[in-house]
This record gives structure tokens, sequence and C-alpha cells, in this order.
């Protein structure tokens, strides 16, 4: 079976409950994921915060992971994670792209570019990250 958006937001559905990003496009070297900014999600001068920022980077480079390795395994976890923030984020909907930069048998290693609405090229924060891989 391939891989898909789709088939992916299944099976994560499946093991983990309420994880609000979905999977919006997924291939072997990167995947798409979104945040619909609520007001949980916002600091003081509606900047959207800095966790949530995070934790879409941190699920986006789970998802290229899989996309990657070619099948989906929970327990593929983050090994390292950073991020830095460039500009204040303000929006509706805060977008993240991870991209894979190299997949070995334990470690996925990628770089995540998060921008909010419909300016790609005006990126709020940058992210990269380790995932490893369970042992056989």
């Amino acid at each position: 079976m391939t891989l898909t958006a789709d088939s992916l937001n299944a099976l994560v559905a499946d093991a983990v409950r309420g994880l609000p990003f979905p999977c919006i496009e997924l291939d072997d070297h990167s995947a798409l994921t979104r945040l619909s900014v609520d007001e949980g999600q916002l600091r003081p001068g509606r900047l959207i915060s800095g966790p949530s920022q995070f934790q879409l980077a941190d699920t986006a480079l789970w998802y290229a992971a899989f996309g990657a390795i070619g099948s989906f395994d929970p327990m593929v976890v983050t090994s390292e994670m950073s991020i830095r923030f460039l500009r204040p984020a303000q929006g509706s909907v805060l977008w993240a792209r991870a991209v894979i930069d190299q997949c070995g048998r334990r470690n996925v290693v990628g770089t995540i570019r998060l921008w909010v609405d419909d300016r790609p090229d005006a990126l709020v924060s940058v992210a990269q990250g380790t995932y490893v891989r369970p042992r056989s």
C-alpha cells in the first residue's frame, strides 16, 4: 500500500486521539500540514504562540518521516527539534511544510518552514529536527 495523505490521516486518527493537524500533502520527501488557529493558540497582539508553531513543525516532520520510510509506525519519535522564530505570526491558518534532508536506517532528519495564511514567501519560523526509528 502506498502511503497517501488520506491513508496517513486515517492511521493517525486510530493511533493519536484529537490531533488537530491534518496531513494535506505527502510524498516520499515532504509533508504539508496546517493549523486552523483558534483563540487558545494566540498570545497578546493576536500572535500565534511559539508552542503552537513548535507542535505543528514537529507534526509536519513526523508525517514527512512516514512518507520517507514508506509506512506508518507510531513509535517513530522525536529525537531532537529546534525552532527559530523569524517574524510575528499573525493570521488564521498556520502552515508547515517539512522536507526530508536525510533518511537513514535509524534517523530521519528534516527542515520545516512555517507561514501564515497564503504567504509562503513570508516565513514566520523555521525548524529542524530528527526522528528516530525503532530498532527492528
